[in-house]
């Protein structure tokens, strides 16, 4: 548990407008005790890094602190570059989701070493002197929905060709694919349609999906590793007129994700809580900078959402 949280207020930047080269001009100028923290993101196209940004900026909100957000584009050597820069700049803290999560180690010890506090979010790190990793039991949860995929397949003939749309450039991605697996590993008649890999990008896992659905014409499930993934496989179903043929199980609500969930044919999705998440990479940096202690594994927990527990949702992704 989080020990005598204390919350300030946050300025958001996007990170993109601070690079230039692989320089940064001045992020942030401090002001008397204020602290200033850095979020170092994957990217602000999905909808789930939106959401983390809005829980840490909320969080901040109520703490006198200032946060500048860096938005690397799915490129690691960007995130790397933040790092370094921000380090220059002498922030008191930051908090990094990381797309290669080895590559982004020495960074993470060069802040340590300058005496800058780092969490990490979602995607794990390995061991470091990373203060404290943030996320869900990403293996597990893809174990939950796997009994989803399972039950499914026994209530509907016994029998299922699945295919999976992953971001194999995604360590977090990779786990949640293995837990799945790992659940449905000989489960009586599921043939395997084979993955494909949609990047961790929208556009690219709808290709991804359709080739996936072009390939197999027999296909009847698909498993999505995460939102652009799953928002993939469901414009590709769509686009096919596949929505009687295939089901879908994936990660992260969306708008779109909700209508499907509707229409029927996306069945269950695990949803996190990004914004929870942001707001306890805060907190954590927080009390770490008032000589608190934080536990080296702070647990967001996650629901699978059908259509029976699908209606709280709605006004958060109108």
């Amino acid at each position: 548990m989080l020990h005598s949280l204390k919350r300030r207020s946050v300025l958001a930047l996007a990170g993109g407008a601070l690079l230039a080269s692989t320089m940064f001009a001045p992020a942030f100028a401090q002001e008397g005790d204020t602290p200033t923290y850095a979020m170092i993101q994957i990217n602000q196209q999905a909808l789930f890094f939106n959401q983390m940004i809005e829980g840490a900026q909320k969080a901040a909100d109520e703490a006198g602190a200032e946060l500048v957000v860096f938005n690397a584009n799915d490129d690691p050597a960007r995130q790397n570059d933040a790092i370094e820069t921000y380090i220059q700049q002498g922030v008191d803290g930051l908090i990094v989701i990381a797309i290669d999560v080895n590559g982004i180690m020495p960074a993470v010890e060069a802040a340590d070493e300058a005496g800058i506090p780092v969490v990490a979010v979602d995607a794990i790190l390995p061991d470091g002197p990373q203060k404290a990793q943030i996320g869900v039991d990403n293996a597990a949860a893809g174990g939950m929905i796997g009994e989803d995929f399972k039950s499914w397949v026994s209530e509907n003939g016994g029998s299922a060709t699945l295919g999976i749309v992953g971001a194999l450039n995604s360590y977090i991605q990779n786990v949640r694919q293995e837990g799945f697996e790992s659940s449905i590993e000989g489960t009586e008649g599921v043939e395997m349609a084979g993955v494909v890999d949609g990047r961790n990008i929208q556009d690219e896992a709808l290709a991804a999906a359709e080739n996936l659905i072009t390939a197999n014409p027999n296909l009847s499930a698909i498993y999505a590793t995460g939102e652009p993934a799953l928002v993939g496989a469901i414009a590709a179903v769509e686009s096919q007129g596949k929505q009687d043929d295939i089901t879908i199980f994936g990660w992260d609500l969306t708008a779109q994700v909700i209508d499907a969930i509707d229409e029927g044919f996306v069945l269950a999705v695990v949803q996190q809580d990004p914004a929870g998440m942001g707001a306890a990479a805060i907190e954590a940096l927080e009390t770490l900078r008032e000589g608190g202690t934080v536990e080296e594994s702070i647990s967001v927990p996650v629901e699978i959402v059908t259509k029976e527990n699908v209606d709280p949702y709605r006004e958060t992704f109108q």
